[in-house]
Protein backbone atom coordinates (compact mmCIF):
# COMPACT_ATOMS: atom_id res chain seq x y z
CA UNK A 1 0.00 0.00 0.00
CA UNK A 2 2.72 2.30 0.70
CA UNK A 3 4.92 0.90 -2.69
CA UNK A 4 6.29 4.52 -4.22
CA UNK A 5 5.95 6.65 -1.02
CA UNK A 6 8.57 7.92 1.80
CA UNK A 7 7.70 6.68 4.65
CA UNK A 8 9.19 6.15 8.44
CA UNK A 9 8.61 3.12 10.87
CA UNK A 10 8.37 4.45 14.49
CA UNK A 11 8.55 1.74 17.10
CA UNK A 12 5.61 3.12 20.48
CA UNK A 13 8.81 2.57 22.53
CA UNK A 14 11.41 4.67 20.16
CA UNK A 15 8.72 7.69 20.33
CA UNK A 16 10.42 10.70 22.10
CA UNK A 17 10.01 12.01 25.41
CA UNK A 18 6.98 14.18 25.10
CA UNK A 19 5.02 11.27 22.75
CA UNK A 20 4.58 12.76 20.20
CA UNK A 21 2.13 10.53 17.43
CA UNK A 22 1.78 13.97 14.74
CA UNK A 23 2.28 13.15 11.16
CA UNK A 24 4.58 15.70 10.56
CA UNK A 25 6.79 15.16 13.63
CA UNK A 26 8.54 12.47 11.84
CA UNK A 27 9.20 13.26 8.11
CA UNK A 28 11.74 11.09 7.16
CA UNK A 29 14.26 14.11 6.05
CA UNK A 30 13.70 15.29 9.46
CA UNK A 31 14.90 12.21 11.20
CA UNK A 32 17.59 11.76 8.76
CA UNK A 33 19.26 15.51 9.70
CA UNK A 34 18.57 14.32 13.52
CA UNK A 35 20.63 11.00 12.91
CA UNK A 36 23.35 12.87 10.64
CA UNK A 37 23.55 15.54 13.65
CA UNK A 38 23.91 12.54 15.92
CA UNK A 39 26.61 10.37 13.89
CA UNK A 40 28.85 13.50 13.69
CA UNK A 41 28.55 14.99 17.02
CA UNK A 42 25.83 17.05 18.69
CA UNK A 43 24.23 18.41 22.50
CA UNK A 44 21.10 19.44 23.08
CA UNK A 45 20.86 23.10 23.76
CA UNK A 46 20.27 22.57 27.57
CA UNK A 47 23.59 21.78 27.93
CA UNK A 48 24.62 24.93 26.37
CA UNK A 49 22.97 27.53 28.64
CA UNK A 50 19.89 28.74 30.57
CA UNK A 51 16.20 29.86 29.02
CA UNK A 52 14.50 32.53 30.94
CA UNK A 53 10.99 32.93 29.81
CA UNK A 54 9.14 36.37 29.46
CA UNK A 55 7.39 38.53 31.64
CA UNK A 56 4.10 36.08 31.21
CA UNK A 57 0.94 38.28 32.35
CA UNK A 58 2.77 41.93 32.20
CA UNK A 59 2.83 42.57 28.89
CA UNK A 60 2.31 46.39 27.77
CA UNK A 61 0.29 48.56 26.66
CA UNK A 62 2.98 49.65 24.28
CA UNK A 63 1.18 52.25 22.61
CA UNK A 64 0.95 54.73 25.84
CA UNK A 65 4.61 54.92 25.72
CA UNK A 66 6.80 57.29 23.30
CA UNK A 67 9.07 56.00 20.45
CA UNK A 68 11.99 57.55 21.77
CA UNK A 69 14.77 56.72 23.29
CA UNK A 70 15.39 54.90 26.50
CA UNK A 71 14.35 51.65 27.78
CA UNK A 72 13.22 49.18 24.89
CA UNK A 73 10.59 46.98 24.94
CA UNK A 74 11.16 43.98 22.55
CA UNK A 75 8.13 43.29 21.62
CA UNK A 76 7.33 38.99 20.02
CA UNK A 77 7.06 40.23 16.68
CA UNK A 78 10.21 42.35 16.97
CA UNK A 79 12.56 39.09 16.99
CA UNK A 80 13.63 38.53 13.17
CA UNK A 81 15.99 35.82 11.93
CA UNK A 82 19.43 36.46 13.07
CA UNK A 83 18.83 40.40 14.31
CA UNK A 84 16.18 42.32 16.20
CA UNK A 85 14.30 45.25 13.84
CA UNK A 86 15.86 48.41 14.00
CA UNK A 87 12.19 50.36 13.05
CA UNK A 88 9.11 50.85 14.94
CA UNK A 89 10.96 50.42 18.20
CA UNK A 90 8.79 50.97 21.91
CA UNK A 91 10.47 52.32 25.09
CA UNK A 92 9.14 52.25 27.94
CA UNK A 93 9.75 54.55 31.44
CA UNK A 94 12.60 53.81 33.73
CA UNK A 95 10.32 52.97 36.80
CA UNK A 96 8.41 50.19 34.47
CA UNK A 97 11.95 49.09 33.41
CA UNK A 98 13.38 48.57 36.75
CA UNK A 99 10.13 47.08 38.16
CA UNK A 100 11.04 44.36 35.63
CA UNK A 101 14.85 44.11 35.74
CA UNK A 102 14.93 40.30 36.23
CA UNK A 103 14.02 40.02 32.52
CA UNK A 104 16.51 42.97 31.43
CA UNK A 105 18.27 41.20 28.37
CA UNK A 106 22.21 40.80 28.35
CA UNK A 107 24.66 41.90 24.97
CA UNK A 108 24.79 37.90 23.26
CA UNK A 109 21.03 36.78 23.98
CA UNK A 110 19.85 34.89 22.50
CA UNK A 111 15.84 35.70 21.94
CA UNK A 112 13.81 32.86 20.26
CA UNK A 113 10.14 33.39 19.14
CA UNK A 114 7.81 30.71 20.57
CA UNK A 115 4.48 32.62 20.28
CA UNK A 116 3.44 34.12 16.96
CA UNK A 117 5.48 34.16 13.99
CA UNK A 118 7.51 30.77 15.70
CA UNK A 119 11.01 29.79 15.40
CA UNK A 120 12.22 33.54 14.49
CA UNK A 121 15.82 33.85 16.73
CA UNK A 122 17.92 37.04 17.86
CA UNK A 123 21.09 37.86 19.06
CA UNK A 124 21.43 41.05 21.45
CA UNK A 125 23.62 43.51 20.29
CA UNK A 126 24.73 46.51 22.72
CA UNK A 127 22.98 48.85 20.48
CA UNK A 128 19.44 47.45 21.81
CA UNK A 129 20.15 47.75 25.47
CA UNK A 130 19.05 48.45 28.00
CA UNK A 131 15.88 46.47 26.88
CA UNK A 132 13.39 43.68 28.22
CA UNK A 133 11.22 41.33 26.42
CA UNK A 134 8.03 39.99 26.42
CA UNK A 135 6.62 36.83 27.32
CA UNK A 136 5.74 36.19 22.97
CA UNK A 137 9.73 35.71 23.48
CA UNK A 138 11.88 33.30 25.60
CA UNK A 139 15.99 33.95 25.81
CA UNK A 140 18.79 32.00 26.15
CA UNK A 141 21.71 32.97 27.82
CA UNK A 142 24.60 31.13 27.06
CA UNK A 143 27.56 29.41 28.82
CA UNK A 144 29.45 26.84 26.45
CA UNK A 145 28.97 28.15 23.05
CA UNK A 146 29.69 31.12 21.11
CA UNK A 147 26.02 32.73 20.44
CA UNK A 148 27.06 33.92 17.01
CA UNK A 149 27.56 30.63 15.96
CA UNK A 150 23.84 29.83 17.56
CA UNK A 151 22.56 32.09 16.19
CA UNK A 152 23.81 30.75 12.63
CA UNK A 153 22.81 27.25 13.09
CA UNK A 154 19.38 28.66 14.32
CA UNK A 155 18.70 30.60 11.16
CA UNK A 156 20.06 28.25 9.02
CA UNK A 157 17.61 25.84 6.93
CA UNK A 158 18.52 22.83 9.11
CA UNK A 159 18.69 24.62 12.41
CA UNK A 160 15.05 26.35 11.61
CA UNK A 161 13.32 22.99 10.34
CA UNK A 162 14.51 21.44 13.49
CA UNK A 163 13.56 24.10 15.72
CA UNK A 164 9.36 24.56 13.72
CA UNK A 165 9.27 20.83 14.52
CA UNK A 166 8.68 21.02 17.80
CA UNK A 167 5.72 23.62 17.57
CA UNK A 168 2.81 22.17 19.11
CA UNK A 169 -0.79 22.90 19.78
CA UNK A 170 -4.24 23.35 18.76
CA UNK A 171 -5.75 26.84 17.97
CA UNK A 172 -2.52 28.92 18.41
CA UNK A 173 1.06 26.85 17.78
CA UNK A 174 3.61 27.92 20.26
CA UNK A 175 7.07 26.02 21.68
CA UNK A 176 7.29 24.82 24.80
CA UNK A 177 10.56 25.47 26.91
CA UNK A 178 10.63 21.72 27.42
CA UNK A 179 11.06 21.22 23.48
CA UNK A 180 13.86 24.34 22.93
CA UNK A 181 15.66 22.24 25.90
CA UNK A 182 16.14 19.29 24.04
CA UNK A 183 16.53 20.96 20.38
CA UNK A 184 20.06 19.27 18.86
CA UNK A 185 22.69 21.19 18.04
CA UNK A 186 26.09 20.59 16.74
CA UNK A 187 28.95 20.02 18.55
CA UNK A 188 31.64 21.96 16.41
CA UNK A 189 35.07 23.02 17.73
CA UNK A 190 36.13 26.28 19.16
CA UNK A 191 38.17 27.21 15.73
CA UNK A 192 35.03 26.77 13.66
CA UNK A 193 32.60 28.51 15.78
CA UNK A 194 35.20 31.54 15.97
CA UNK A 195 34.92 31.40 11.81
CA UNK A 196 31.20 31.89 11.68
CA UNK A 197 31.31 34.19 14.29
CA UNK A 198 33.84 36.47 12.74
CA UNK A 199 31.53 35.99 9.21
CA UNK A 200 28.54 37.33 11.35
CA UNK A 201 30.38 40.16 13.28
CA UNK A 202 31.84 41.95 9.90
CA UNK A 203 28.42 41.44 8.04
CA UNK A 204 27.46 43.92 11.44
CA UNK A 205 30.27 45.98 10.54
CA UNK A 206 29.25 46.11 7.10
CA UNK A 207 25.20 47.29 9.09
CA UNK A 208 26.29 49.64 10.92
CA UNK A 209 28.39 51.38 7.89
CA UNK A 210 25.20 51.04 5.75
CA UNK A 211 23.43 52.86 9.14
CA UNK A 212 26.00 56.12 8.94
CA UNK A 213 26.01 56.43 5.49
CA UNK A 214 22.14 56.64 5.07
CA UNK A 215 22.20 58.92 7.79
CA UNK A 216 24.81 61.01 5.97
CA UNK A 217 22.38 61.22 3.14
CA UNK A 218 19.41 62.56 5.98
CA UNK A 219 21.82 65.20 7.22
CA UNK A 220 22.53 66.85 3.81
CA UNK A 221 19.42 66.83 3.42
CA UNK A 222 17.86 68.33 6.34
CA UNK A 223 20.93 70.82 5.90
CA UNK A 224 19.79 71.61 2.06
CA UNK A 225 15.90 72.40 3.21
CA UNK A 226 17.59 74.48 6.08
CA UNK A 227 15.92 71.87 9.00
CA UNK A 228 18.63 70.56 10.28
CA UNK A 229 18.78 72.24 13.64
CA UNK A 230 15.12 73.70 13.08
CA UNK A 231 13.78 75.12 15.66
CA UNK A 232 9.85 76.04 15.52
CA UNK A 233 7.75 78.36 16.97
CA UNK A 234 5.49 76.80 20.09
CA UNK A 235 3.52 78.63 21.19
CA UNK A 236 1.19 77.68 23.64
CA UNK A 237 -2.14 79.29 22.31
CA UNK A 238 -3.07 79.93 18.63
CA UNK A 239 -5.74 81.52 16.23
CA UNK A 240 -6.90 81.02 12.91
CA UNK A 241 -9.98 82.74 11.34
CA UNK A 242 -12.48 80.66 10.66
CA UNK A 243 -12.68 80.78 6.98
CA UNK A 244 -9.03 79.68 6.84
CA UNK A 245 -10.64 76.65 8.82
CA UNK A 246 -13.80 76.64 6.77
CA UNK A 247 -11.71 76.46 3.38
CA UNK A 248 -9.51 73.30 4.70
CA UNK A 249 -12.38 71.49 5.52
CA UNK A 250 -10.61 70.23 8.73
CA UNK A 251 -10.59 71.43 12.54
CA UNK A 252 -7.71 69.86 14.17
CA UNK A 253 -5.42 72.44 15.97
CA UNK A 254 -2.49 70.65 15.45
CA UNK A 255 -2.39 71.23 11.82
CA UNK A 256 -2.73 74.82 12.17
CA UNK A 257 0.19 75.11 14.70
CA UNK A 258 2.46 77.51 14.11
CA UNK A 259 5.31 74.52 13.56
CA UNK A 260 3.22 73.18 10.73
CA UNK A 261 2.49 75.89 8.98
CA UNK A 262 6.06 77.34 9.18
CA UNK A 263 7.14 73.87 7.92
CA UNK A 264 4.79 73.96 5.22
CA UNK A 265 5.93 77.17 3.80
CA UNK A 266 9.58 76.42 3.98
CA UNK A 267 9.09 73.20 2.08
CA UNK A 268 6.59 75.37 -0.63
CA UNK A 269 8.96 78.20 -1.72
CA UNK A 270 9.97 75.89 -4.72
CA UNK A 271 6.06 75.54 -5.19
CA UNK A 272 6.64 71.48 -6.61
CA UNK A 273 4.75 68.70 -4.90
CA UNK A 274 5.76 65.08 -4.76
CA UNK A 275 3.07 64.79 -7.64
CA UNK A 276 4.87 66.79 -9.59
CA UNK A 277 8.47 64.90 -9.30
CA UNK A 278 6.93 61.50 -9.42
CA UNK A 279 4.03 59.99 -11.31
CA UNK A 280 1.95 57.40 -9.76
CA UNK A 281 1.91 53.80 -11.37
CA UNK A 282 -1.29 51.72 -11.18
CA UNK A 283 -0.08 48.61 -13.11
CA UNK A 284 -2.74 46.42 -11.89
CA UNK A 285 -1.62 42.83 -10.76
CA UNK A 286 -4.10 39.99 -12.51
CA UNK A 287 -3.70 36.53 -11.00
CA UNK A 288 -5.27 34.64 -13.38
CA UNK A 289 -2.02 35.82 -15.32
CA UNK A 290 0.19 33.75 -13.30
CA UNK A 291 0.81 30.37 -11.42
CA UNK A 292 3.20 32.28 -8.96
CA UNK A 293 4.44 35.76 -8.13
CA UNK A 294 6.50 37.69 -5.18
CA UNK A 295 4.61 39.70 -3.49
CA UNK A 296 5.56 42.78 -0.89
CA UNK A 297 3.50 43.66 1.90
CA UNK A 298 3.71 46.35 4.18
CA UNK A 299 5.52 44.04 6.55
CA UNK A 300 8.53 43.87 4.01
CA UNK A 301 9.53 46.99 4.42
CA UNK A 302 13.03 46.83 5.90
CA UNK A 303 15.21 50.19 7.48
CA UNK A 304 17.10 52.49 5.30
CA UNK A 305 14.77 51.80 2.17
CA UNK A 306 14.93 48.19 0.96
CA UNK A 307 12.50 45.62 0.87
CA UNK A 308 12.32 41.96 0.66
CA UNK A 309 9.47 40.04 -0.78
CA UNK A 310 8.14 36.35 -0.16
CA UNK A 311 7.40 33.93 -2.97
CA UNK A 312 3.32 32.91 -3.47
CA UNK A 313 0.81 30.64 -5.59
CA UNK A 314 -1.15 32.71 -7.84
CA UNK A 315 -4.28 30.75 -6.60
CA UNK A 316 -3.61 32.37 -2.55
CA UNK A 317 -2.93 35.59 -3.97
CA UNK A 318 -3.53 38.12 -0.92
CA UNK A 319 -7.15 40.03 -1.59
CA UNK A 320 -4.32 43.29 -1.25
CA UNK A 321 -1.88 42.12 -3.73
CA UNK A 322 -2.31 44.77 -6.25
CA UNK A 323 0.25 46.76 -8.11
CA UNK A 324 2.82 45.74 -10.20
CA UNK A 325 5.98 47.44 -9.51
CA UNK A 326 9.30 48.05 -11.21
CA UNK A 327 13.11 49.24 -10.86
CA UNK A 328 13.81 51.90 -9.29
CA UNK A 329 10.44 52.84 -8.14
CA UNK A 330 9.57 54.16 -4.62
CA UNK A 331 7.43 52.58 -2.77
CA UNK A 332 5.48 54.29 0.17
CA UNK A 333 3.30 52.76 2.59
CA UNK A 334 0.03 54.80 3.19
CA UNK A 335 -1.13 53.39 6.30
CA UNK A 336 0.97 54.62 9.49
CA UNK A 337 3.05 56.88 7.74
CA UNK A 338 4.77 58.11 11.11
CA UNK A 339 6.87 54.69 11.03
CA UNK A 340 8.76 55.64 7.39
CA UNK A 341 8.26 52.46 5.05
CA UNK A 342 8.94 53.34 1.91
CA UNK A 343 11.61 51.75 -0.23
CA UNK A 344 13.44 51.46 -3.60
CA UNK A 345 12.61 48.50 -5.57
CA UNK A 346 15.43 47.44 -7.13
CA UNK A 347 16.58 45.86 -11.06
CA UNK A 348 15.99 42.36 -9.40
CA UNK A 349 13.02 42.70 -7.78
CA UNK A 350 11.28 44.59 -11.77
CA UNK A 351 7.69 42.87 -11.93
CA UNK A 352 7.05 41.77 -8.54
CA UNK A 353 3.92 42.65 -7.24
CA UNK A 354 3.01 45.27 -3.86
CA UNK A 355 0.40 45.54 -1.47
CA UNK A 356 -2.56 47.95 -2.03
CA UNK A 357 -1.49 49.59 1.13
CA UNK A 358 1.57 51.05 -1.11
CA UNK A 359 1.63 54.23 -3.44
CA UNK A 360 3.80 52.96 -5.85
CA UNK A 361 6.07 56.49 -7.70
CA UNK A 362 8.00 56.69 -10.18
CA UNK A 363 10.68 59.65 -10.23
CA UNK A 364 10.50 61.52 -13.07
CA UNK A 365 12.10 64.94 -12.34
CA UNK A 366 14.48 63.32 -9.50
CA UNK A 367 16.84 60.31 -8.95
CA UNK A 368 14.47 57.84 -6.70
CA UNK A 369 17.21 58.17 -4.09
CA UNK A 370 16.45 61.52 -3.45
CA UNK A 371 12.73 61.09 -3.14
CA UNK A 372 13.30 57.79 -0.84
CA UNK A 373 15.04 60.41 1.62
CA UNK A 374 12.90 62.76 1.57
CA UNK A 375 9.54 60.67 2.37
CA UNK A 376 11.93 58.82 4.69
CA UNK A 377 12.76 62.18 6.52
CA UNK A 378 11.03 62.30 10.13
CA UNK A 379 10.10 65.33 9.85
CA UNK A 380 7.90 64.69 6.72
CA UNK A 381 6.54 61.06 7.81
CA UNK A 382 5.45 63.97 11.00
CA UNK A 383 3.53 65.98 8.28
CA UNK A 384 1.92 62.90 6.16
CA UNK A 385 0.53 61.37 9.58
CA UNK A 386 -1.59 64.75 9.98
CA UNK A 387 -3.47 64.09 6.51
CA UNK A 388 -4.01 60.20 7.97
CA UNK A 389 -7.87 59.33 8.95
CA UNK A 390 -9.23 56.51 11.18
CA UNK A 391 -7.86 55.69 14.48
CA UNK A 392 -7.52 51.63 14.14
CA UNK A 393 -5.44 52.05 10.79
CA UNK A 394 -4.59 55.29 10.04
CA UNK A 395 -3.68 56.07 6.64
CA UNK A 396 -2.94 58.87 4.36
CA UNK A 397 -4.86 59.05 0.70
CA UNK A 398 -2.93 58.56 -2.33
CA UNK A 399 -3.43 62.14 -3.18
CA UNK A 400 -2.59 63.88 -0.37
CA UNK A 401 0.81 61.95 -0.51
CA UNK A 402 0.96 63.28 -4.30
CA UNK A 403 0.03 66.68 -3.00
CA UNK A 404 3.19 66.91 -0.09
CA UNK A 405 5.11 69.95 -0.58
CA UNK A 406 8.45 68.85 -2.32
CA UNK A 407 11.60 70.97 -1.59
CA UNK A 408 14.67 70.16 -4.12
CA UNK A 409 18.26 70.40 -2.84
CA UNK A 410 21.10 71.81 -5.31
CA UNK A 411 22.42 69.45 -7.53
CA UNK A 412 25.31 68.99 -5.18
CA UNK A 413 23.89 67.99 -2.63
CA UNK A 414 21.80 65.63 -4.67
CA UNK A 415 24.92 64.13 -6.13
CA UNK A 416 25.72 63.46 -2.53
CA UNK A 417 22.95 62.11 -1.26
CA UNK A 418 22.23 59.64 -4.58
CA UNK A 419 26.11 58.41 -3.57
CA UNK A 420 25.79 57.56 0.31
CA UNK A 421 22.32 55.52 -0.57
CA UNK A 422 23.90 54.09 -3.09
CA UNK A 423 26.83 52.91 -0.73
CA UNK A 424 24.31 52.12 2.10
CA UNK A 425 22.57 49.52 -0.40
CA UNK A 426 25.98 48.13 -1.23
CA UNK A 427 26.98 47.67 2.23
CA UNK A 428 23.81 46.12 2.90
CA UNK A 429 23.92 43.83 0.34
CA UNK A 430 27.22 42.71 1.45
CA UNK A 431 26.15 41.80 4.97
CA UNK A 432 23.81 39.86 3.46
CA UNK A 433 25.91 37.80 1.82
CA UNK A 434 28.43 37.35 4.95
CA UNK A 435 25.10 36.22 6.61
CA UNK A 436 24.14 33.90 3.98
CA UNK A 437 27.76 32.63 3.80
CA UNK A 438 27.77 32.21 7.70
CA UNK A 439 24.61 30.09 7.51
CA UNK A 440 25.25 27.84 4.54
CA UNK A 441 28.90 27.15 6.27
CA UNK A 442 27.18 25.75 9.31
CA UNK A 443 24.91 23.66 6.73
CA UNK A 444 28.22 22.19 5.30
CA UNK A 445 29.46 21.46 8.32
CA UNK A 446 26.47 18.96 8.97
CA UNK A 447 26.82 17.84 5.52
CA UNK A 448 30.13 17.20 5.49
CA UNK A 449 32.57 18.34 8.25
CA UNK A 450 34.25 21.38 9.37
CA UNK A 451 37.09 21.97 6.86
CA UNK A 452 34.41 21.89 4.01
CA UNK A 453 32.13 24.44 6.39
CA UNK A 454 35.14 26.65 6.45
CA UNK A 455 36.29 26.73 2.37
CA UNK A 456 32.45 27.92 2.35
CA UNK A 457 33.56 31.40 4.28
CA UNK A 458 36.62 31.76 2.30
CA UNK A 459 34.27 31.60 -1.17
CA UNK A 460 34.12 34.96 -3.24
CA UNK A 461 30.94 36.17 -4.14
CA UNK A 462 31.35 35.31 -7.62
CA UNK A 463 31.66 31.91 -7.10
CA UNK A 464 28.24 29.44 -7.37
CA UNK A 465 26.80 28.31 -4.31
CA UNK A 466 27.56 25.08 -2.68
CA UNK A 467 25.53 21.61 -4.19
CA UNK A 468 22.99 20.97 -1.57
CA UNK A 469 22.06 17.74 -0.22
CA UNK A 470 20.31 14.50 -2.33
CA UNK A 471 17.17 13.46 -3.12
CA UNK A 472 16.97 11.58 -0.37
CA UNK A 473 17.31 14.20 2.01
CA UNK A 474 14.43 16.66 0.83
CA UNK A 475 11.80 17.96 2.90
CA UNK A 476 8.98 15.28 1.70
CA UNK A 477 4.73 15.82 2.28
CA UNK A 478 3.90 12.37 3.63
CA UNK A 479 2.10 11.99 6.81
CA UNK A 480 1.74 9.92 9.44
CA UNK A 481 -0.95 7.69 9.17
CA UNK A 482 -1.50 4.74 10.60
CA UNK A 483 -0.24 1.75 12.87
CA UNK A 484 0.98 -1.69 11.54
CA UNK A 485 -0.46 -3.62 13.85
CA UNK A 486 2.91 -4.59 15.37
CA UNK A 487 3.60 -1.48 18.21
CA UNK A 488 4.74 1.06 15.23
CA UNK A 489 3.76 4.03 13.42
CA UNK A 490 3.99 4.41 10.25
CA UNK A 491 4.26 7.00 7.96
CA UNK A 492 2.15 7.13 4.74
CA UNK A 493 -0.13 9.53 2.67
CA UNK A 494 -2.74 10.16 5.20
CA UNK A 495 -3.42 12.32 8.34
CA UNK A 496 -2.79 11.00 12.16
CA UNK A 497 -2.51 8.02 13.47
CA UNK A 498 -5.51 5.79 13.57
CA UNK A 499 -6.31 2.20 14.87
CA UNK A 500 -4.69 -0.46 13.46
Amino acid sequence: MLEGLEASVISFSELEESFRIDAEYYRPSLIQIENVLRERGSVELRSRGNFISGPFGSEFLVENYAQAAGYRYVRGKDVKPLFLTDTDNVYIPKADYKRMAEYALQKDDILISVVGTLGNASIVTQETLPAIFSSKSTALRLSKMNPWFLIAYLNCSYGQRLLLRKTRGTVQMGLNLPDLRSLLIPNVSDHFQQAVADALTAATRQIENSKVLYANAEQTLLAELGLLNWQPPEPLAYTRKASEVFHLGRMDSEYFSPRVQSLLQTLSAQKQTVGSVANLRKQRFVSANHEAFDYIEISDVLSKGEVSSTTTNAKEAPDRATWYVRSGDVITSTVRPIRRLSAIIQPEQDGFVGSSGFAVLQPVQVPAELLLVYLRLPIICSLMDLYTTASLYPAISVPDILGMPFAKPSNKAIEQIVQCVKQSHTARREAKHLLAQAKRAVEVAIEQDETAGLAVLEQAPTQPPPIRWGRSLRPSSTHLSRSDGGGRAVRGAGGGLVAP
